[in-house]
């Protein structure tokens, strides 16, 4: 074997799924705020010979942006159970003593050609604060889609 040469395929970004609470609700069509960052922390101190030096260091926590889901759009947002999540916290809001059943724990599932799932991010204390239509045109031959945006308190690559 010569190193450096791939032994297996690439995964390939094109079969993807939202879980939420282990059930598969939405096929995607692209997601973005898949980031994984520690936080870093700075001080300032005195170097050799008095120069300001800045030194970084492990931060206390991890940073996590929000997910941005594009999906088509369903036929019938009434039967539509992410659309449904989003309209329950829309209409009675994000309630403090309630917090566990409002955000949900899920998944952003990747499986290859063959349906084996080849990556899987999880994220966890999530809600939808914002769903978006694509811009409605009479000369358009495209899909509908839905960009949702996923606001999410942590998200870990697992597979």
């Amino acid at each position: 074997m010569v190193d450096g040469l791939f032994t297996n395929d690439p995964i390939i970004a094109q079969n993807f799924f939202l879980e939420v609470d282990g059930e598969v609700i939405s096929t995607l069509m692209s997601v973005s705020g898949l980031d994984i960052e520690v936080s870093v922390s700075r001080s300032k101190v005195s170097g050799k010979g008095g120069a300001l030096q800045e030194v970084k260091g492990l931060g206390s926590a991890t940073q996590t942006t929000d997910l941005t889901l594009t999906r088509v759009a369903p036929l019938d947002s009434t039967s539509d159970k992410l659309w449904k999540w989003f309209n329950d916290i829309r209409g009675t809001g994000l309630v403090a003593t309630d917090r566990a059943g409002q955000r949900k724990n899920g998944s952003i599932v990747l499986y290859d050609s063959a349906r084996n799932e080849v990556a899987r991010f999880n994220f966890f204390n999530a809600w939808p604060n914002k769903i978006s239509t694509d811009q409605l045109s009479v000369d358009s031959t495209e899909v509908v889609k839905e960009t949702v945006t996923l606001v999410i308190e942590r998200l870990e690559r697992v597979k």
